[in-house]
């Protein structure tokens, strides 16, 4: 069978089964999403002082730059999810929380003196995140994967690194909640270890259940 009668098959059968590949990953981002807020919700919880702290810059950059992850994360998954699809320029997008932090950790290195730069990335709560993060992202990662199997991506590995990448924007978005470290300098390093771990953890998923 050619190429482009697969895509044909692929698209006549997605119309069969009704709902659409689309449809599939953001319902079941949704629903692993779900699970992770009642999971956090019983674990930890917000933190005491959220609604105080929602009024302040440093509070809110965190889930501007855990956003700008799970957006074009989401987008290049469904894009890769397509045999006929590249995505490699989009592929730029994921430069964009990188873009955020980097900012933000220059002004922050500006504005704060030297002798509490240390103090200010380890933070009090590194641990929580390295471990919270990626535990959060396992819901939303495995009904990812389980969805994408609608699909059949040309690279199956990057397709679930991509996914990886967004279920980590939904976990640091519902931890950033609890997180008490607020600064950049904390945010740019913790945060993407987490989301690296799920990354890679979504590579091997892809890998091993999104071959076709």
């Amino acid at each position: 069978m050619r190429t482009d009668e697969l895509i044909l098959a692929l698209g006549a059968d997605a119309r069969r089964r009704g709902l659409s590949l689309p449809g599939r990953v953001l319902l079941a981002l949704a629903l692993g999403g779900c699970v992770s807020v009642a999971v956090f919700m019983a674990m930890v919880g917000p933190r005491p002082d959220i609604m105080p702290a929602m009024r302040t810059m440093r509070f809110d950059l965190k889930f501007l730059d855990t956003l700008a992850l799970l957006a074009p994360a989401l987008l290049l998954c469904l894009r890769m999810s397509r045999p006929e699809v590249s995505a490699r320029t989009l592929l730029l997008w994921l430069l964009a929380p990188v873009a955020l932090l980097a900012v933000a950790v220059a002004v922050e290195l500006a504005t704060v003196p030297s002798h509490l730069w240390m103090h200010k990335l380890i933070g009090t709560n590194w641990y929580h995140c390295l471990s919270l993060v990626p535990t959060l992202a396992l819901p939303p990662l495995a009904a990812l994967i389980l969805a994408l199997r609608a699909g059949a991506p040309r690279y199956p590995a990057l397709t679930g690194a991509l996914a990886g990448l967004a279920a980590a924007g939904v976990s640091a978005t519902i931890y950033a909640t609890s997180c008490a470290d607020d600064s950049p300098l904390f945010v740019a390093t913790w945060y993407p270890l987490g989301a690296g771990a799920v990354a890679g953890l979504g590579a091997l998923a892809g890998r091993r259940w999104l071959t076709w």
